[in-house]
């Protein structure tokens, strides 16, 4: 089962990733929306491994 949506999850990511190359090169209007969602996931994935990364860091400042 979970073989499956972890197969689910890696179809949408590289429909996604076709889609910000097709949109990039002027596709139609579903792509360039499907396009807009994928890189603003990525974005707020980012974000918050940044600032997990930083809680992180403060948090050992003074084991030096």
């Amino acid at each position: 089962m979970i073989v499956v949506l972890l197969l689910g999850v890696l179809v949408l990511l590289i429909g996604g990733c076709a889609c910000v190359v097709w949109a990039e090169r002027g596709g139609p209007r579903w792509a360039r929306v499907i396009a807009t969602v994928t890189l603003t996931a990525s974005e707020l994935l980012r974000s918050s491994d940044k600032k997990r990364r930083r809680g992180l860091n403060s948090g050992n400042q003074g084991d030096d």
